[in-house]
């Protein structure tokens, strides 16, 4: 059996199904596209779901990729076996009634034992039990022995979910020997032992499931398969596990290197390196594809992942960031198949990076409120923390589990496993409701869905802005109808249409369809995978009816404002690339008549001179006055030209290309100008943060420009008026009266101080003794909570040994500072205790240190009683 590396093996595969007409795609990215009901792609079929469903049509019908996934259901066993990981590859053929059985098994078979010239005699099949249709093929057309064949269940051999597509399906087996299995006599295909590995499925998608639970036969079926590349390379490699083959061992080398340990000589270090080693895997993917970390959806998996690795890390005894080195590995063992690594190296660095320097700083809080539940443990006698402190530590602060574990061992003490469990337990529970309810939905069924496929709309509002068109269908909720009469709201369908789709970002167009019978207010337009366009559509007089021919005609003055920000955002991003670098990336745009919003990537507020530069360089393009030319080709020749594609978008073989002079090349689907020069003025209004590592600008264009200037000049003016001054005056008027305010500032602050230590004396003349402690309690009405910080300062200092408790309210806000010497904390004083009480009582709460902590409350009428429990509190401690 010949040894393939798996960056050879993948290379093959899709090359040999090239070679029986399928269109390699490249892999589609890991965030799923307008599938609302998975947070990260988790199988090869996934991205391809609209053209199984025929929401979509496929570029041709015969596809092969190799997708990148993650899955996260079994992350706890990441690690600890040497089977599990949350990133792979896979491998998948398909058909979109096109070939079925005869030909996906037949190829199956040729690739496994021609190509790859895997052992005849070592290899398996599984069928569904009762698809005797496929057993017929394998064995008689195919060749496979029949007592090489086995019949499975349902829960193995057929693939359904919910209602929609299903079928059968055929798994190959290889067989490792009888070494890798369980030693039972017994043992065969479907055991749960390692002799046994299956790594290709072929699924024969050949019925539609309705709501009543009948299996209708599709007179179209699909062919979906899905093979693991590390598996299949694990098999041909002849290594035992994932971590072994070659792309995915030199990673762990990497790490091994790094940490200063060798794999297979310690199995508690074993667990680490392979939770680094697949984990770095995992998120070097995700960021390059634009998740960035943050505490939900999948941005809460990928600061997961990358915490998980960091901890172990520091198990290792890795005290310094070290996973945005390792990345390096990653990105250079797979950047051949996957170019966006490349493109994206010095960007997924800076992201893993940044990440792993947060997580020092949460190491930090999370040990903070662990040391404050121990020290409630030993006061309360008790040494296991609760299941729910336990897991609000996991899941709200980041903290390790395990670190939890070996910290609270060290202070002989435990976690309650089983309460921690059922916390987590129901984590997962809402999780897979909540993503079954959703994949339900994005299989469901609507209007759209039951329509004639070959109903569609020609869009001619590129260079047409009016259109004579005919009446294709009329969709009332959620149901076709034939005419629709005055004052209904509807969705009509148009053969053909100068209304722009919502799409790629821009707004849909708003306008009129009319004629001698019917007059209809468009308010928006939406534009469906299938090539339709969905007017959204108000009857304002007369009656509708399918079939009528109709003048659609759109707001030419809010197209052009629209057309103006849409060619402004591609002059944004060139702009933004050539003064942040080329790691800047568009996340997202909404293109409309009055603003654009450009989301892009990059890990740091921009400064003034950057978007004063950035700003400069779009006006000095708009005033060269460039041809702006757009034209469709095939996607190939646009890569070669060095057009710029936003990464996910899903593109045709045909691809239309808009060329901006030679500054600007981008693939884009919306409307543009003739000439840069007329967006007429471009103005930044707002630049900052949306999201870990994501910025946002907001800018305006052309008439709206002009108007956001005047409105700035009416303000200025009107600040003059105000500080009695010109316009041309008023900033050194501005200057002047700060200055003036700061000098009236320190001389109110000066006299604060004489204040405070004037009475600092007095309250420390009133202080008592309980149990040996001295004890200073005062109300101070006058100071806000930075002067009651400093003020218990100055009495803690002026005190030497002892107590203070501090309060204030003002306008209905109360506020506490509780503080105490290290010699009474020795003691059994604990600052943070005491003001949790304190603050219970005004209405509020709060904690801290030991020696120094804040709260706030509510019921100003409260503090003296509040501030009367101390003396008591101090008495319970001592005791």
């Amino acid at each position: 059996m010949q040894k393939l590396g798996l960056n050879e093996i993948r290379e093959r595969y899709l090359s040999f199904f090239e070679s029986k007409g399928h269109l390699r795609l490249p892999s589609f990215p890991l965030v799923p596209q307008n599938d609302p009901s998975i947070l990260l792609i988790n199988a090869g079929m996934t991205p391809l779901k609209p053209y199984f469903t025929g929401k979509e049509v496929p570029p041709r019908k015969r596809i092969t990729t190799c997708q990148k996934c993650i899955r996260t259901p079994d992350i706890e066993r990441v690690g600890k076996t040497a089977r599990h990981g949350t990133f792979f590859e896979m491998l998948g053929n398909f058909s979109f009634g096109d070939y079925f059985k005869r030909e996906a098994t037949a190829w199956a078979w040729e690739f496994v034992t021609q190509d790859l010239k895997l052992p005849v005699d070592r290899l398996w099949v599984s069928i569904y039990k009762e698809d005797d249709e496929a057993f017929e093929i394998w064995t008689k057309e195919v060749g496979v022995a029949p007592d090489r064949i086995v019949r499975m269940g349902k829960e193995d051999n057929f693939w359904e979910h919910g209602t929609g597509p299903c079928g059968p399906c055929s798994e190959i087996y290889f067989d490792r020997g009888e070494e890798a299995g369980c030693g039972d006599p017994n043992c065969a295909v479907g055991c749960d032992c390692d002799r046994f590995v299956e790594f290709w499925n072929l699924v024969f998608t050949q019925f539609d499931k309705d709501e009543q639970g009948n299996y209708n036969r599709l007179p179209n079926p699909n062919i979906d398969t899905g093979m693991g590349l590390e598996r299949l390379a694990a098999i041909m490699q002849g290594v035992n596990s994932l971590f072994e083959v070659d792309t995915v061992k030199n990673i762990m080398e990497h790490v091994s290197k790094v940490a200063g340990v060798k794999y297979k000589e310690d199995p508690k270090k074993d667990i680490s390196l392979r939770v680094i080693t697949d984990h770095i895997r995992s998120t070097t993917f995700m960021v390059s594809d634009g998740i960035l970390p943050s505490n939900e959806g999948r941005g809460y998996v990928l600061r997961r992942l990358l915490r998980r690795a960091a901890r172990h890390g520091k198990l290792l005894g890795i005290e310094k960031p070290f996973l945005y080195e390792v990345a390096e590995t990653v990105i250079n063992e797979s950047k051949e198949a996957y170019p966006e690594l490349e493109e994206k190296r010095e960007y997924i660095k800076k992201v893993i990076k940044v990440e792993e320097e947060r997580f020092d700083e949460t190491i930090d809080q999370g040990l903070n409120i662990l040391n404050q539940y121990i020290a409630e443990l030993k006061e309360a006698n008790q040494k296991i923390l609760s299941g729910d402190k336990a897991f609000r530590l996991y899941d709200t602060y980041g903290f390790p589990i395990d670190l939890t574990r070996e910290i609270l061992a060290e202070q002989g003490m435990g976690i309650d496993e089983e309460g921690f469990n059922h916390e987590m337990n129901e984590q997962r529970e809402r999780a897979r409701a909540a993503r079954q309810e959703a994949d339900s939905a994005a299989w469901g069924n609507d209007v759209f869905s039951k329509m004639d496929r070959n109903i569609s709309t020609q869009f001619t509002g590129y260079f047409q802005f009016a259109s004579i068109s005919r009446v294709l269908a009329i969709i009332k909720g959620n149901t076709e109808v034939d005419k629709a009469s005055k004052g209904e709201q509807v969705t009509i369908l148009l053969d053909q249409t100068p209304f722009y789709g919502e799409s790629g970002g821009q707004v849909g167009d708003t306008g009129v369809l009319e004629s001698n019978n019917v007059k209809i207010r468009v308010l928006d337009c939406k534009k469906q995978g299938e090539g339709r366009f969905l007017h959204i559509c108000e009857i304002e007089s007369g009656e509708v009816s399918k079939n009528d021919e109709v003048k659609a005609v759109i707001d030419l003055e809010r197209r052009k404002a629209i057309s103006r920000n849409h060619t402004a955002t591609h002059l944004l991003q060139k702009a933004l690339r050539n003064v942040l670098g080329d790691h800047v990336a568009q996340s997202g745009s909404q293109v409309a008549p009055d603003r654009l919003r450009f989301d892009f990537s990059h890990y740091s507020a921009m400064t003034k001179e950057e978007i004063d530069k950035v700003e400069r360089e779009v006006n000095r393009v708009v005033l060269d006055s460039l041809p702006i030319e757009a034209k469709e080709m095939p996607i190939e020749e646009a890569k070669k030209m060095g057009a710029t594609a936003l990464f996910g978008e899903k593109y045709g073989s045909i691809v239309r290309l808009v060329k901006m002079g030679d500054y600007s090349l981008e693939l884009c689907g919306g409307s543009h100008l003739t000439s840069t020069s007329q967006v007429g003025a471009f103005k930044i209004i707002s630049e900052g943060g949306v999201a870990a590592g994501v910025r946002r600008i907001e800018a305006v264009t052309g008439l709206e420009a002009l108007d956001y200037f005047a409105n700035k000049e009416k303000a200025l003016e009107e600040v003059a008026v105000i500080l009695k001054s010109s316009s041309s005056d008023i900033v050194k008027k501005a200057e002047a009266l700060v200055n003036e305010l700061k000098t009236s500032q320190k001389e109110v602050e000066n006299l604060r101080n004489k204040l405070v230590r004037s009475s600092a004396d007095d309250i420390l003349s009133k202080a008592v003794h309980v149990k040996g402690i001295k004890v200073v309690t005062a109300r101070m009405d006058e100071l806000d909570m930075d002067g009651l910080r400093n003020m218990g300062d100055t009495l803690r200092n002026k005190l030497g040994s002892g107590v203070v408790a501090l309060a204030t309210g003002n306008e209905g806000k109360v506020n506490f500072v509780v503080m105490a010497t290290k010699d009474v904390v020795a003691k059994g004083i604990h600052a943070g205790n005491i003001i949790k009480e304190v603050a219970k009582t005004a209405g509020g709460g709060g904690g801290g240190r030991p020696d120094m902590a804040q709260a706030g409350g509510k019921d100003v009428s409260k503090i003296d009683e509040a501030l009367n429990k101390v003396i008591g509190l101090i008495e319970q401690q001592i005791k």
